[in-house]
């Protein structure tokens, strides 16, 4: 019996297929060794040796493949042939007592029968020029956050993390924050003609030059300005200036890299980074993609003869152009083909019925871009019209002697090209016939407001060409530091999903920008990545990199310990408000989740609450005003033990009824979501209501039937069910995703 052994269950089934009963595949489920959670797990006296352990989640599928291992002939690992796949590859081995010699190792780009058996008329040995250059991330990352980290919980607030490439990533967004703090917007205007000649086909023109000078864009400042220049307009003539037809040629996109998939979903489809890995590793675990984590823009040349082929036959001749790209982003590396269908002849409307909706949408765009890239240019025919405004009245010759003129733009598609199956925008803009010196009639002509507009705060997309602008992270990073930075509060979505900073991540940033410069400098994280492929590629030794940044990084934290004041980083602010504990004054103080209250005579008193004023603080705690409501709405409950007044009290995990005779009568009560009521009725009991309740974790929703009944979930339920395993769907607003609530299912709307 030979033993195949790769990461997830989902690949596991697929490949399975592929081979005959003397095989069998098993999954890992992931990494089977890791460094531990409860301690730093790196002995740095001893060059920064790793001290690996198995998590306790792993310890009974690992007992199952060891028992596994000792009665197979043959042991093969086909994990992802990235750093991360080659890491859990060399784990497993260690693991299962596998002499390095003797390992089989197997890579493929996409899981289909061809590309496994290829694979496995090819083993080679555990590449650990990899191994090391993810070992060294690992370790790099675990020494920046176990010691940074800490040093922020005792200067700043508890709670609080940092790390290598999520800091930076922070940095981006706060800077971009400021950046739209301090726009000034500016007011200005446009003047537009509504024209027509003998066609009575309508069109736009701008007003683009006045007195030869074309018009910069603040030019015209506020209405007066544009009602003078119409008034000067009165009585003119429309007449055809300039004519310029120009054919050009647009080229078809490159085909995906992990970067450019995750931008144009995040834009087309709305998917955030996260979504689109997931969604990308089910379709290739599935065996319709290639691999999703790669940087070349590399095509197989089956993919290219497929293409061909397909084109040829749906399209006819004129449409098909073979292409070859070259890769041209800086430490490209991990895979070795840009992302495609496994096979072009599984069109998108030909597998629908595979896939969920999302699934769907996600191979469609692949399947489209990798076909679109081995088509012909789309060819643009864009027509340019310059219209003088000329003089009829003296107002205009006379008096002012100001010459105006206008420009409308066009274009039409001569041939579609690529865009017959990757439709880009490009909108048709049809212009009628025209001469020079003909006269337009004006229909109508008016002046628009308009206003300067900040730089937008950063979507997924965004981040992520940012991120690689400056050659910080890699294809299998941006996804994870995105939703890293988003689960720590340092980030969060705002109403248009764009990712916004919290206030602690300014106080964060600002710390480490002042006295850890390095971990935040663009640059040198930059350089730290060109140093890992460094490792990856043999030329360097991982333990003098990591060596290199630790030593100067370590000193530099302890003397930051003596030398920085918390006081001075979140100082403490006077309230007005008085502890309805004990009297003592309260104070305004700064927390991971922002600023709260808290009674100044703490330890002895350790109430706290949120700001008067604010929205329920990120915890999910009510603010004053809702905490007057309560107590009005309940002003009349009775104890049910003792016949006493309830009253309304906040603790830990929001408001609940306690009985006035504490502490002779000990009773509470829960209010069952502070009496919020989702109408939803409880899918399991089906007699209950889904309720919103509160908890140290924060909001949450359960059945008001508890305990009779235990249903709950981790998000708002929206009321719809999940098209593919029929459970309740659930609102992750900070995330800003809508999911099924069945955590086995997977499915993203």
């Amino acid at each position: 019996m030979k033993l195949v052994i790769v990461e997830s269950p989902t690949k596991a089934k697929t490949i399975t297929k592929f081979l005959g009963s003397d095989f069998i595949v098993e999954s890992s489920f992931g990494h089977v060794r890791d460094l531990p959670v409860s301690k730093m797990g790196i002995d740095i006296k001893h060059d920064f040796e790793p001290k690996y352990v198995v998590p306790k989640k792993a310890k009974v599928n690992l007992k199952k493949l060891q028992d596994l291992a000792k009665k197979s002939d043959q042991i093969i690992l086909a994990t992802d042939q990235d750093r991360e796949g080659e890491a859990i590859a060399w784990h497993l081995a260690e693991a299962l007592k596998v002499k390095t010699k003797d390992t089989n190792r197997i890579v493929f780009h996409e899981i289909t029968k061809t590309a496994i058996a290829e694979a496995l008329e090819q083993p080679r040995k555990i590449d650990m020029k990899l191994v090391d250059a993810q070992q060294a991330r690992r370790i790099l990352d675990r020494l920046v956050g176990y010691e940074l980290s800490p040093f922020l919980w005792k200067k700043v607030a508890k709670g609080l993390s940092a790390g290598r490439v999520q800091s930076v990533a922070v940095r981006l967004i706060i800077e971009r924050e400021r950046e739209i703090k301090k726009f000034n917007i500016e007011e200005y205007w446009s003047v537009q003609a509504n024209l027509q000649n003998g066609q009575k086909l309508p069109f736009l023109a701008r007003l683009n030059k006045i007195n030869g000078q074309t018009i910069a864009k603040l030019e015209i400042k506020n209405q007066e300005q544009a009602e003078k220049i119409l008034t000067e307009l009165k009585g003119a003539k429309y007449l055809v200036a300039d004519l310029e037809k120009k054919q050009t040629k647009k080229q078809p996109p490159n085909p995906f890299t992990t970067s450019s998939l995750q931008q144009t979903a995040n834009r087309w489809l709305g998917f955030s980074a996260k979504q689109t890995m997931l969604v990308a590793q089910q379709l290739y675990e599935m065996g319709f993609i290639t691999y999703m984590r790669t940087d070349s823009l590399n095509l197989a040349d089956k993919f290219l003869n497929e293409a061909a082929e397909y084109l040829k036959t749906n399209l006819g001749e004129k449409y098909s152009l073979t292409r070859r790209f070259k890769t041209k982003a800086k430490g490209a590396q991990e895979a070795h083909e840009a992302i495609r269908p496994s096979e072009v002849s599984r069109t998108p409307d030909s597998i629908a019925g595979d896939l969920n909706s999302n699934q769907n949408k996600l191979y469609k765009l692949i399947w489209q871009r990798a076909i679109g890239s081995q088509m012909t240019e789309a060819i643009i025919d864009a027509t340019v019209v310059d219209i003088d405004a000329v003089a009829t009245s003296p107002l205009i010759k006379g008096v002012r002697g100001i010459n105006y003129q206008f420009r409308a733009n066009g274009q039409i598609i001569e041939f579609d090209g690529y865009l017959k199956i990757y439709p880009e925008a490009s909108q048709e803009i049809v212009l009628p016939e025209m001469k020079i010196k003909e006269e337009l009639e004006l229909l109508a002509i008016k002046p628009e407001q308009h206003f300067t507009k900040p730089p937008a705060r950063f979507s997924d997309a965004g981040l992520v060409k940012e991120l690689e602008k400056h050659g910080i992270g890699r294809p299998s990073t941006y996804a994870p530091t995105i939703n890293t930075i988003i689960d720590r509060n340092y980030v969060e979505r705002d109403e248009n999903k764009r990712l916004a900073p919290t206030d602690i991540a300014f106080v964060v940033i600002d710390l480490l920008v002042e006295h850890f410069p390095k971990i935040v400098d663009y640059e040198f994280t930059a350089k730290m990545e060109n140093d890992l492929d460094a490792i990856a590629e043999g030329s360097v030794k991982w333990q003098p990199i990591v060596k290199e940044f630790y030593e100067p990084f370590h000193a530099n934290l302890e003397s930051k310990y003596e030398s920085i004041n918390k006081n001075d980083i979140v100082p403490e602010e006077k309230s007005s408000e008085i502890c309805d504990k004990c009297g003592a004054p309260m104070i305004i103080k700064t927390g991971r989740f922002g600023k709260f209250l808290a009674c100044s005579a703490f330890p002895e008193c350790k109430n706290i609450k949120s700001l008067p004023g604010t929205d329920r603080d990120k915890n999910g705690q009510p603010d004053n005003k809702e905490i007057a409501g309560l107590k009005d709405k309940y002003k009349a409950e009775i104890c049910g033990k003792c016949g006493a007044p309830m009253i309304v009290k906040i603790g830990k995990f929001g408001p609940f009824l306690a009985c006035s005779a504490y502490p002779k009568c000990k009773n509470i009560k829960g209010l069952n979501g502070v009496g919020q009521s989702t109408g939803l009725t409880c899918p399991v009991c089906q007699k209950g209501e889904i309720v919103q309740k509160r908890s140290r974790r924060g909001i949450f929703y359960a059945c008001n039937q508890y305990p009779d009944c235990k249903t709950a979930f981790w998000g708002k339920p929206t009321g719809e069910k999940c098209p593919d395993c029929d459970s309740l769907l659930i609102e992750d607003a900070k995330k800003g995703e809508v999911k099924c609530s069945n955590k086995e299912c997977g499915y993203i709307k």
